[in-house]
């Protein structure tokens, strides 16, 4: 023991350094999920849809379409029917 010194237990500056870290670390990836949800929509005209299939690609068949007329990308009203080059087939 060091003179002056009392019974109690020191907390090590890698302790609380790592803490740290881990706390900043899930408010990031806390920060980046909420402005992933936050992220707008781009237009039907960027995303290039049309109210009509492409072949066998429509709508209803890809992995972002929300039922009933929702797309998870796209603004707007989205056919079931309707196609855009985000187009990712439901698996």
């Amino acid at each position: 023991m060091k003179n002056g010194s009392t019974d109690c237990q020191c907390i090590s500056r890698r302790l609380v350094l790592t803490s740290t870290v881990l706390a900043f670390g899930a408010a990031a990836t806390t920060t980046a999920i909420s402005q992933a949800e936050a992220q707008q929509k781009i237009s039907q005209e960027d995303a290039k849809y049309q109210g009509t299939p492409k072949g066998p690609q429509q709508c209803d068949g890809c992995i972002n379409f929300q039922p009933p007329n929702a797309c998870k990308f796209v603004e707007g009203e989205i056919k079931p029917s309707g196609w855009c080059q985000l187009f990712y087939p439901k698996t």
